[in-house]
């Protein structure tokens, strides 16, 4: 049985029976987990055995676990301040920015790995031009270049862990006020304007080896009707043509409220897959999955099979032989190192 094209989330830290008779259908190829799913590194590393030993292949397993205030589990996990931290310190010292960029991706990838988490939806390219009230300091930077060499440094710091990395809100969020998650965001820039700033990270990031990208629930209206991530033109046209991405594209959940142009949710679940999305998400209304399932019927795609199979993470380290590894203690303490917040020293 190959990945299906739809990811799912569960209802709370332990799997129920009828999610795992859910996860048995084709259609299905992954699970998000939230904060609701959490309760420490062992009930995770339990819960996360348990929806690997589904099916063959295994479903994917993922998470958003950026840092800042968007960072699922708490306790057991390092604190990662919001990557804009890292954009501050770029201006004055380079070098150790892009540094701790590394470190910081890694940290966050080794311990994600360690309870078997496939991936993070991590990290963000949207540029911050001060007026996003969603995005903010989960950029990194206002400047594309410095988007770019940050989420770079990250990047590989991800992939030196064994995970890929995934992109987004592509073509860009930040640049709107409103939150996707609760208002439908219009972005009335034209399309040369978005090139040649938010369109930078993107088209540099593929080149380097981006492996997954999500597409913003904003309209472009000077561009064209539809939110990005039910567009064939953002898609298909931009991101697959024009950048040459050939990884994995997800929706965003399509439970926001700005999803909800689109139609109903099996109607907002054909839209984006037929827009080009590789796995469409719906993390918070298993009836609204189930009506997603039912009326797919078919979906068969080899291509996005081939390019969901590349997600799952690879050589992953055992949780307790990682904070036994003096590379975890020297990455914690420059994480550390330039984390504003008060610091908590962590259970371990």
């Amino acid at each position: 049985m190959s990945l299906g094209p739809v990811m799912m989330g569960l209802a709370g830290p332990v799997l129920q029976p009828e999610e795992r008779e859910m996860l048995r259908h084709p259609l299905l190829g992954g699970v998000i987990l939230f904060t609701r799913n959490y309760v420490d590194p062992e009930q995770l590393a339990a819960l996360v055995a348990s929806i690997h030993a589904v099916r063959e292949p295994r479903l994917l397993v993922a998470v958003d676990h950026e840092g800042g205030r968007v960072q699922r589990f708490r306790s057991g996990f390092t604190p990662l301040p919001p990557v804009g931290e890292l954009g501050k310190l770029y201006e004055q010292d380079r070098r150790r920015a892009h540094h701790l960029a590394e470190a910081t991706g890694w940290l966050m990838a080794s311990e994600l790995l360690a309870v078997g988490i496939d991936f993070s939806f991590a990290p963000v390219l949207d540029l911050d031009f001060g007026v996003s009230t969603v995005i903010g300091d989960r950029a990194f930077h206002r400047q594309a270049d410095i988007v770019t060499d940050l989420a770079h440094a990250y990047m590989i710091g991800m992939r030196s862990a064994g995970m890929a990395a995934t992109g987004k809100h592509f073509p860009g969020h930040g640049a709107v006020r409103e939150d996707s998650h609760i208002a439908l965001p219009i972005d009335g820039r034209s399309y040369e304007d978005i090139f040649t700033e938010d369109l930078v990270p993107y088209e540099r990031m593929i080149h380097f080896g981006l492996a997954g990208v999500m597409p913003a629930h904003v309209i472009y209206s000077a561009v064209d009707a539809r939110p990005a991530g039910f567009s064939p033109f953002w898609i298909r046209d931009v991101l697959r043509s024009r950048l040459g991405f050939q990884g994995v594209v997800f929706s965003d959940d399509l439970d926001m409220a700005a999803a909800a142009v689109a139609g109903d949710y099996a109607e907002r679940a054909r839209a984006a897959l037929e827009a080009g999305c590789d796995m469409v998400l719906a993390c918070n209304h298993p009836e609204g999955v189930a009506r997603i399932l039912e009326a797919l019927g078919v979906w068969d795609d080899p291509a996005s099979h081939m390019r969901l199979a590349r997600m799952h993470g690879r050589h992953s380290t055992p949780r307790a032989r990682l904070i036994a590894d003096p590379a975890w203690s020297r990455a914690v303490a420059e994480v550390r190192s330039y984390d504003p917040s008060p610091w908590l020293e962590m259970d371990v």
